[in-house]
């Protein structure tokens, strides 16, 4: 009888598997339609010299292998220089926008879900408000209120600050708070096009304004999934602290936070991906300026792909895509698994092949018994 309710469990699993398939069929078609289709395409179009018009697949359009790719990433010219500096603005961006907002957001979940608090859904509301305003709107706003004469600047005058002109200062925090210069070994050095001066000058003014935007609007969202997961841990886990005689900080050090593990890792991946994607913003606000100070590569490729170079443009997003797979990639390395419980695939493996090895030996003495 064993071996016979393996079988038919053997059976009944195939046939939720087979159902399964069916069922998901017409996502997998509109997904290799709409998404697979077009990336393939996109590839085509980063090894070839297609000029925009007409279809990429005629006998025209010639395979020009990695000379797209090579034009962009060699340090020489315009486009190699361009693409070093766009590099060097989101990655500055990454650096301060990530950690940032992440802070933040925990900071409001754990201040909006204290018992104590009055107005908890009042305020959740308007934290989260930012971040489903149209980002075309919260740009032309940011575009008043740091003008140069604008609120911002208004407000730093009460303290006897000068601020600058937001959007048209092209310098670098790094210049201005470490005084750095363009001499002696910061003018050596070719990395995509560019010298370690550059490289070290620090995200520039117009960008620092954008970064102040980037933490404003994104911070209300990722506090959803922090409330969510505060939610889930639930009172019994820190009255059980609380009567060990943890104070509100150990509390927080050494139980929220770790069972706050795999949020952390959600809302740090998705930081890390939606910063590398920056262009409505940049298209909005500056289109790349002041002196490519606030060019991304997103805008880059986009720029630089309707400006007839298609083929670089294509390979630019190629490299983008690339760039995000490896921070993706170091950030799990860093932080490792998102939930320290969760089984490893090599883990699941082991499993899979012990359950099947023990049915085995069942149906072998199933079969011997009979």
């Amino acid at each position: 009888m064993s071996a016979i309710a393996i079988r038919r469990h053997r059976g009944t699993a195939q046939g939720q598997g087979a159902a399964g398939w069916l069922f998901v069929t017409p996502v997998v078609i509109i997904l290799g339609l709409f998404l697979l289709v077009p990336i393939l395409m996109a590839l085509w179009v980063s090894v070839s010299d297609w000029s925009g018009s007409g279809s990429p697949f005629t006998a025209q359009v010639h395979f020009v292998g990695g000379k797209n790719y090579t034009q962009v990433l060699n340090g020489q010219g315009l486009t190699a220089q361009t693409f070093g500096l766009a590099v060097r603005n989101n990655l500055y961006y990454v650096l301060y926008v990530v950690p940032l907002q992440t802070a933040l957001s925990l900071f409001l979940a754990v201040m909006v879900s204290r018992r104590a608090m009055k107005g908890r859904n009042f305020f959740r509301m308007a934290f989260y408000f930012p971040s489903v305003t149209s980002s075309v709107a919260i740009t032309v706003l940011w575009l008043f209120l740091f003008s140069g004469a604008g609120v911002v600047n208004k407000f730093l005058s009460y303290f006897a600050i000068s601020g600058p002109d937001w959007f048209n200062d092209p310098n670098g925090l790094g210049t201005k708070v470490f005084h750095l210069h363009e001499t002696g070994w910061l003018a050596g050095g070719n990395f995509l096009g560019i010298d370690w001066y550059q490289w070290l000058a620090g995200p520039s003014v117009a960008m620092s304004a954008f970064i102040i935007m980037a933490i404003f609007t994104t911070s209300g969202t990722f506090m959803l999934l922090f409330i969510a997961a505060l939610q889930n841990i639930g009172e019994e886990t820190e009255e059980a602290a609380l009567i060990d005689g943890a104070g509100a900080w150990a509390r927080f050090r050494y139980v929220t936070l770790p069972l706050l593990r795999p949020t952390l890792y959600t809302v740090i991946t998705l930081g890390l991906i939606g910063t590398w994607q920056i262009f409505d913003q940049v298209w909005i606000g500056t289109h790349g300026g002041p002196a490519y100070t606030t060019t991304t590569p997103a805008y880059m490729a986009y720029d630089t792909a309707f400006s007839g170079n298609w083929g670089k443009g294509a390979a630019i997003a190629f490299i983008l895509f690339g760039i995000i797979i490896v921070m993706t990639i170091m950030q799990r390395l860093i932080l490792g698994e998102a939930d320290a419980t969760k089984m490893t695939r090599r883990d699941l493996r082991r499993d899979r092949a012990q359950r099947a090895a023990s049915l085995m030996a069942l149906e072998k003495t199933e079969q011997g018994g009979l």
